[in-house]
């Protein structure tokens, strides 16, 4: 599977001109040591220093650190320039299943542009199972009444939740701004979701969906968590010599019904772990030089966006 995703395929609130901006895509392959060895050959200055070690040592730089995901950035490709990671195809299902990383998973939770589709059974079911993990996220972290465009904007917001960029380099409004121009796209990943989950209500005509959160509707959603959040709940409520069992974990949150604070937590130890580890990894496959590059045009993005809203003001 191949996918193209973020400013340079999808419109952007802010960034009316999106010829300028960098085209990333994702690539799912099998063996990632095969694959890379192929591209090695035919794509060498892809890469940076570590292409003197071996497709052996990339692929395993790429499976065993950070989020499973190996990129090259800033790839002169015609007019403009483009990033790519590689990620296999099991490392992503178990992050679309179990959120161990919400690095790809996140992605995918926003419209992404698929440019070879996906033809593996267990990543197409996985790649819906991970759309219905975010809704039950979202929905116990959404007041009883709201809009549309919260619904996405929180389900759009849960991969950047603990992402230590959003503190610089990255537009503080940048949520926002991938939502408000594409709602029909997000419209269309999640409607078939919401109006089959019997604990959320979409009233069209008054643009507004409804959902009455008390302990049946929180217990169903915690319980269609993703493992890795359900583990860290878990792992919150274990006092020392304590072995409590999940379910009657999950049956004390459900009472709570500040809950949400608990599963927000979950979600950016998730999000700050990978985002963290993905970074450092980003270094050595890009090379320094790179990094300082590619870390200036997110910068210099960001203070043209800021400076954009000050003139609207």
């Amino acid at each position: 599977m191949a996918f193209a995703y973020g400013s340079g395929v999808y419109q952007q609130e802010g960034h009316p001109d999106m010829s300028h901006n960098m085209l990333d895509f994702v690539i799912v392959v099998d063996d990632a040591k095969t694959w890379h060895k192929e591209n090695l050959k035919l794509n060498r200055h892809h890469y940076s220093f570590l292409k003197y070690t071996g497709s052996h040592s990339i692929a395993y730089l790429q499976n065993n650190f950070g989020a499973g995901v190996y990129f090259n950035t800033l790839v002169p490709f015609e007019d403009r320039f483009i990033k790519y990671g590689v990620i296999t195809t099991d490392r992503l299902i178990t992050d679309l299943l179990d959120w161990d990383t919400l690095y790809i998973a996140g992605r995918l939770h926003k419209p992404v542009r698929l440019l070879v589709l996906p033809q593996n059974a267990e990543l197409i079911a996985a790649m819906q199972m991970n759309l219905q993990n975010a809704v039950h996220a979202a929905l116990l972290l959404l007041p009883e009444t709201f809009c549309e465009e919260s619904l996405y904007t929180t389900l759009a917001g849960l991969s950047y939740t603990g992402d230590f960029r959003m503190l610089f380099g990255e537009d503080r409004n940048k949520v926002a701004n991938i939502v408000r121009p594409n709602v029909v796209h997000f419209r269309r990943l999640y409607e078939g979701i919401i109006a089959s989950d019997e604990h959320v209500f979409w009233h069209r005509s008054q643009g507004r969906l409804e959902q009455h959160p008390n302990y049946f509707s929180r217990f169903h959603h915690l319980q269609l968590l993703p493992k890795t959040v359900q583990l860290i709940l878990q792992e919150m409520r274990t006092r020392p010599g304590s072995h409590p069992d999940l379910e009657e974990v999950l049956q004390v949150y459900a009472h709570d019904s500040h809950c949400d604070d608990a599963v927000i937590k979950c979600i950016t130890l998730i999000v700050g772990r990978s985002s963290w580890g993905q970074s450092a990894k980003t270094i050595m496959s890009a090379g320094v030089k790179k990094s300082m590059a590619y870390s200036l045009r997110k910068f210099l993005k960001m203070w043209r966006s800021r400076a954009r809203r000050r003139e609207d003001l």
